[in-house]
């Protein structure tokens, strides 16, 4: 018979923990005496992988409207002085100038503000050297947003190894890799950050349309983590949240629209008729990144007009 004992207690703190490991926080049980109630990031640095284009650079702008005194894109490889052209994303080049264009005007709107630097997201050593870069300019680093990624559809028994490994590279491995970076950092410097993870509506149904057992896999373990690493790192007073944006306007997904049958998929499946802009999902990462959502933690934010498809 099943023993119906409690399952065993977690084994004591090391008494050898290291400053990497102990929290530099104050008392965590009391309550703010002066919550913030405006939704704002005035002051903070905020570092976003994947950020040259799409809902990436919808998410710095959006930043940058709020407040926010710098943001920097981690991205792949360089397109502009000191910045990338995509986002860890399969992407077709013919789409390089539309990345540079869209990352100048944005920078443009916010002289000094935006800047890139190159980094690998499935390459850890290299986000560390980013992230501390950042820390060595701006004198500290307030969030992350691990929002790099790949999208393939296809059958899965299409599907090659190298497929596969190139999602979960930079979709999974990658976003870990980005918040461990962002975590030790803001544990270093004793700063109460905030990590936001880009998962999917794909992690929470899949398309029928277009299916990617891989992908939405890739976005079920964000969701996943989200919630462990949430548990994990409370004790430093880390918050750890993900947004899983459904159909959004951005150069991956143009030929959504283009469907013959669109209009008709639209009102089948209900919902605001029509593909959300970046600015639309990137409002919801301003409000995790910011001190308005001080209690917030471990939730995964649907940005997807109703729409019952993803």
């Amino acid at each position: 018979m099943a023993s119906s004992s409690l399952p065993d207690a977690p084994p004591a703190a090391s008494s050898t923990a290291t400053s990497t490991t102990t929290p530099t926080t104050t008392d965590l049980t009391v309550i703010p005496t002066n919550p913030q109630k405006k939704i704002s990031l005035d002051g903070k640095i905020i570092a976003i992988t994947g950020a040259n284009r799409g809902i990436g650079l919808g998410i710095a702008d959006c930043c940058l409207a709020n407040g926010a005194t710098a943001v920097y894109s981690l991205d792949i490889s360089g397109v502009v002085p000191d910045t990338g052209n995509n986002s860890n994303n399969n992407n077709n080049n013919n789409n390089n100038n539309k990345t540079n264009n869209d990352f100048e005007a944005v920078a443009a709107r916010y002289p000094g503000q935006l800047h890139a630097l190159t980094a690998d997201v499935t390459r850890e050593d290299e986000l560390t050297r980013a992230i501390d870069e950042i820390i060595a300019r701006e004198g500290r680093i307030d969030g992350v947003v691990a929002n790099a990624g790949r999208t393939m559809h296809k059958p899965a028994l299409e599907f090659t190894a190298a497929d596969i490994e190139g999602l979960w590279g930079v979709n999974l491995y990658g976003s870990f890799y980005a918040a461990r970076v962002a975590a030790r950092a803001f544990i270093r410097l004793g700063i109460a950050g905030s990590v936001v993870f880009t998962a999917s509506m794909a992690s929470h149904r899949p398309n029928k349309r277009v299916p990617s057992a891989p992908y939405g896999a890739s976005k079920a373990g964000i969701r996943n983590m989200t919630k462990t690493l949430a548990l994990e790192w409370s004790q430093y007073n880390i918050r750890v949240n993900s947004v899983s944006p459904g159909l959004v306007k951005t150069a991956m997904t143009s030929w959504v629209s283009r469907q013959p049958d669109w209009a008709t998929q639209l009102h089948y499946y209900g919902g605001l008729p029509r593909l959300a802009s970046v600015e639309e999902v990137g409002s919801a990462y301003v409000y995790l990144l910011s001190g308005a959502a001080g209690y917030v933690t471990g939730v995964d934010v649907q940005v997807n007009g109703g729409i019952g498809i993803c």
